[in-house]
């Protein structure tokens, strides 16, 4: 008869205490301790489940070989990007998001990818009436995925087992539980040993797993924070659900690195790749307008070009307004009193309002050159000259310094035909500039007016 044993589990960290404490010794976190009955078989439920791993003995590194792993395609070019060429064979990659920003689209599209691989697509929140409709609407291009609605884990890895597929998807992780745990799905030491298991399956077989996991009102994602210890990969896709555009992010990859993002564009058929992010976010004028500007921007080691709207007018109410979209607020009053003290321009008197196109949120410090453009350009009620752009970020005593990554930003202006960019002055000299367009130095901010509008106000 298996030994029945209570205890109590941090929800933010996992730590397991005998009672119930007030404060968490390992996070610190308050009030984050839940008693579950957890009733255990002789041995881990790991090893119960997957079975046991082949033994191992100690070796000297000189005398470990390299194996080159054959990277599996998994047929989205985006998701492959971020994976660092396509997905590891035996590994397992956790994706975080929010409600409906689109995990279980991403999930399905990569099941259903005609790449000629076999895959199981374990469902624990849809019956399989609900996702042959999003199949039908997404389209489907692989005729060896099965669809498999089921919570329990037992039965989940035999299933795995008898249809030997290449790749398996698990949505979502809090829905899958273990009979050899009486706690409830979702709980901490169900998400934990359920992850553990479907990882040395995984080790021991060879098979690649996709996760998809919930994350809390703080973004994280939910379950014990051993949880994202345990995966390989860890993916946080990132968007608003009011706005067509998501990110998918690397934020932990034991094989590959973590700088790459991936676009894509929510559609009706499901979630379209973006090969090209600058495409769209310029948006193309008849004519110039005042109070736009365009900014050289680096996600990781991905340029692309963001289009800039600023608007400032007289404050009717005597305290100014400061309102931004996509755009830290407080950075925004930083640049705003750099402004007021290096160029003499009277903000304090001025209401402003800071919009990123696209619905993107941008946290670049590159992008602050163009952010000080597009104000200076709404206040004098001037355009910027056609063909401009600017990368670079500004410090507190005026002083322009260099974006990371420049040169691939100055590439990236010149590829879609821009004529002039506006960089730091104390960027180091001798690089490689592409043909076709004029980098134009500046060391302070009160040189950039001119800069942008080839002549002195």
């Amino acid at each position: 008869m298996a030994k029945v044993k209570k205890a109590y589990f941090c929800k933010n960290c996992g730590f397991e205490a005998p009672k119930w404490l007030g404060r968490c010794p390992s996070c610190g976190e308050w009030n984050t301790f839940t008693e579950e009955i957890i009733a255990r078989e002789s041995g881990s439920v790991a090893a119960t489940v997957a079975g046991p791993l082949p033994t191992a003995k100690p070796q000297r590194v000189k005398d470990i070989r390299e194996s080159e792993h054959v990277r599996i395609d998994l047929g989205n070019a985006e998701v492959n990007r971020v994976l660092g060429g396509g997905m590891v064979p035996g590994s397992l990659v956790l994706v975080g998001g929010e409600p409906g920003i689109g995990k279980s689209t991403l999930s399905l599209q990569i099941a259903l990818a005609a790449n000629g691989l076999k895959t199981l697509y374990v469902s624990g929140e849809e019956s399989a009436e609900q996702i042959k409709m999003r199949a039908a609407r997404i389209g489907i291009g692989n005729d060896e995925c099965l669809i498999y609605p089921e919570t329990l884990l037992e039965n989940i890895v035999a299933q795995i087992t008898e249809h030997r597929p290449d790749l398996v998807v698990i949505d979502s992780i809090q829905t899958i539980y273990t009979d050899l745990l009486d706690s409830s799905a979702g709980s901490v030491s169900q998400i934990r040993e359920c992850a553990a298991t479907l990882l040395k399956y995984a080790k021991s077989t060879g098979t690649s797993i996709f996760i998809i996991g919930h994350i809390t009102k703080d973004g994280a994602i939910a379950g014990p924070k051993i949880l994202e210890h345990i995966v390989d990969v860890v993916l946080q896709f990132e968007g608003d659900s009011n706005n067509i555009y998501r990110i998918l992010r690397g934020i932990k990859n034991r094989f590959g690195a973590t700088f790459e993002i991936g676009v894509f564009e929510m559609l009706d058929a499901g979630l379209r790749g973006v090969d090209n992010p600058s495409e769209i976010l310029l948006t193309h004028y008849e004519e110039p307008l005042s109070g736009i500007a365009v900014g050289a921007s680096a996600d990781g080691v991905r340029p692309y070009l963001i289009e800039v709207q600023a608007l400032v007018s007289g404050a009717a109410y005597g305290t100014p307004q400061r309102s931004t979209t996509g755009y830290d607020g407080r950075r925004m009053n930083m640049l705003l009193a750099v402004l007021e003290k290096r160029v003499g321009m009277k903000m304090f008197q001025k209401d402003v309002f800071l919009n990123f196109a696209g619905g993107f949120k941008v946290a670049d410090p590159g992008l602050d050159l163009a952010v000080v453009a597009a104000v200076i350009s709404s206040y004098y009620d001037r355009p910027v000259a056609e063909g401009v752009c600017c990368a670079g970020e500004i410090g507190l005593s005026g002083e322009v310094r260099p974006a990371p990554r420049t040169e691939q930003r100055i590439s990236e202006a010149a590829r879609l035909g821009f004529k002039r960019i506006i960089v730091s002055g104390y960027l180091a000299k001798g690089g490689k500039r592409p043909k076709g367009i004029e980098v134009v130095p500046i060391n302070s901010i009160d040189q950039l007016p001119r800069a942008l509008f080839l002549e002195a106000l």
